[in-house]
């Protein structure tokens, strides 16, 4: 017999067994022989049975997943001698590792030619995927050593138990007793990040203030929620006697954007969750599109398929979310009585949820009004009465130089025919100007 990628020799036990046995559990399983040295020369065991219960202590205690399903260890004579033979098939839990050495590279081994080497970590990921499916979440994670203080806290604020039944119930740890990619989410350890930048002005140019937040998945969503509150100013008005304060965004507006980037993200992508602020607006970009089969018009009607179904009922456990499907409905509901519109983009690996800011749009509506008032003749002496499709289409001017009857048919939902009578009266009203004729025919502010 000859050393190869199914067949190992060893003079005595030693703690290589153990790379060995990973690698055959990995690769296409194999034989080791323990009294054998590497040249094929049998040279036996004097205490073949306690041989035999080392190697037994080693797969149960020193290996995980439990490979012992797959692993015989018994005594064989040889040209009148006693060795061990283990017998290792190739294991269905793959990949298998060390237990101190985790779940990477210096963990995992596998067979290449007569030896046992590292796996490289995509070859991890790769059994990983063969052994889980496509299913990121149930997925065993690369990171073991998993502590979960942060979690455990906001668990208990919110009365709800974290022990390890739980962890098993909810998929934090899976069958074999190892973490997977949802307890890595949950972890202090989880490698997903928010990133959050506070732009000046409304466009991406300069930088007033970037935050990067990670941790466990809860502790970013939480230490966002706070800093958003801080710029999310109050502003009064009144109407008659009394006073009305309007923050400039609605908050369950703004939770909800926020627990749909973090629900329904990609997470086999390892960048990060972004969340731009600018004067005007908030931004949410989710790394990955919709799940397949679903459109933007079955979102904006409540229709949900979570990509990450067991990370959304840990939420709906916590009652951070009420149901499946509500969020964006609760979003755009938040907005109702407001000219201005939560407006939802989707691309091929990406989601986007963009926040108006209600009091800056309506300030510069007020300006525009002023504006007009100022270069209208004939109604510098008389105040405006602006009806709310004019104050519409004024307001999607302060973001755009010109706008054409299509425009207005899109802004309004008014009829060709009536969106002509529209901006025919606002010209004479002195709040546009036409410029042009025929198919180019633009409208403009005043200037």
């Amino acid at each position: 017999m000859n050393e190869s990628k199914t067949v190992e020799f060893k003079r005595e036990f030693s703690e290589s067994i153990k790379k060995s046995i990973v690698a055959f559990a990995n690769s296409d399983g194999g034989t080791i022989y323990i009294g054998i040295d590497d040249d094929g020369t049998v040279i036996g065991l004097n205490r073949p049975d306690e041989v035999s219960l080392q190697v037994t202590n080693a797969v149960r205690d020193a290996i995980r997943p439990d490979v012992t399903l797959f692993v015989e260890c018994s005594i064989k004579g040889m040209d009148g001698k006693q060795v061990v033979v283990i017998t290792v098939e190739c294991g269905t839990a793959r990949p298998y590792y060390m237990t101190q050495k985790g779940l990477r590279p210096e963990g995992v081994y596998v067979r290449q030619g007569s030896s046992s080497v590292p796996a490289t970590e995509t070859a991890i990921l790769n059994m990983i995927k063969e052994t889980s499916g496509d299913c990121y979440e149930s997925a065993r994670s690369l990171n073991q050593q998993l502590t979960f203080e942060k979690t455990e806290e906001i668990f208990d604020k919110m009365g709800v138990a974290l022990g390890k039944g739980q962890k098993v119930t909810l998929g934090f740890i899976d069958s074999n007793d190892t973490y997977t990619n949802l307890g890595l989410l949950f972890s202090d350890q989880c490698v997903h990040t928010i990133k959050l930048a506070f732009f000046e002005g409304v466009e991406k140019a300069v930088f007033k203030e970037r935050r990067e937040f990670s941790g466990s998945i809860l502790s970013q969503i939480e230490a966002v929620i706070h800093y958003i509150e801080r710029y999310n100013r109050t502003r009064a008005e009144f109407e008659g006697f009394y006073r009305i304060d309007q923050k400039d965004y609605p908050e369950e507006a703004v939770r909800e954007a926020l627990f749909n980037a973090v629900v329904h993200r990609d997470y086999s992508f390892s960048g990060s969750t972004l969340i731009s602020m600018f004067d005007d607006r908030i931004e949410f970009v989710t790394i990955g599109g919709l799940v397949r089969g679903v459109s933007l018009d079955d979102i904006e009607i409540g229709v949900s398929m979570p990509r990450n179904q067991k990370l959304a009922h840990v939420f709906y456990r916590l009652k951070l979310i009420e149901a499946y499907g509500t969020g964006v409905l609760k979003m755009i509901n938040a907005y109702n009585k407001f000219l201005e519109q939560p407006l939802l983009e989707t691309a091929s690996n990406s989601f986007k949820v963009t926040l108006p800011n209600i009091n800056y749009h309506k300030e510069r509506a007020r300006d525009t009004m002023l504006q007009v008032r100022d270069v209208s003749t004939s109604y510098t002496a008389a105040p405006l009465q602006l009806t709310d499709r004019e104050l519409e289409i004024l307001g999607r001017l302060e973001r755009q130089t010109s706008i054409i009857r299509k425009d207005v048919e899109a802004i309004t939902g008014l009829s060709q025919d009536a969106s002509v009578v529209l901006l025919r009266n606002m010209v004479k009203k002195g709040l546009l100007v036409k410029v042009g004729s025929g198919k180019s025919v633009q409208y403009k502010l005043p200037r």
